[in-house]
């Protein structure tokens, strides 16, 4: 695999059929494990000019889970929010890798970069709650070299 920065990559994982935890539950995965049935990786730069790409791949995959406009809207919006909170403090020339987890009910969303300052963004901000009343569960961690990682989990129809 060649190393193209500046393009934009989508790799399609396929069938994996991996227990997923929801986001905001530890490694262990405390609560019931959802049954992932397609993973796609996208990753591109960590620049605002390419976030219509991921709102874009966002609404896609939504809509093939038979959410309603009005999820995949709030998605989109989850999706850009996260990734506009995260690019703020990427390192110049960072690669943004965008995790999508499709199962049956729900579309788990996991958007990684490089950060400078290594640290997940404030919980209390209202940014923050705007998120959270979108996405329905969002998690933030900060990981080794200063990767700093959002998840977000939607269910289709609002379900818990």
């Amino acid at each position: 695999m060649s190393e193209d920065t500046g393009n934009s990559t989508a790799v399609p994982l396929g069938m994996s059929r991996l227990p997923v935890p929801p986001a905001g539950t530890g490694a262990a995965g405390q609560s019931d494990h959802a049954f992932v049935d397609d993973v796609v990786e996208l990753r591109l730069p960590a620049a605002s000019a390419y976030l219509s790409v991921l709102r874009t791949a966002t609404a896609g995959l939504a809509a093939r889970l038979d959410f309603t406009l009005d999820e995949i809207e709030d998605l989109r919006i989850a999706v850009d929010e996260a990734c506009a909170l995260l690019i703020s403090d990427a390192v110049n020339g960072a690669e943004l890798t965008c995790l999508f987890s499709l199962s049956p009910d729900a579309l788990s969303v996991s958007v990684e970069v490089p950060s400078r300052t290594g640290r997940p963004p404030r919980r209390n901000t209202f940014a923050w709650t705007v998120l959270t009343a979108l996405a329905g569960e969002v998690d933030a961690q900060a990981g080794p070299d200063h990767r700093v990682t959002l998840r977000l989990l939607k269910r289709r129809g609002g379900r818990l």
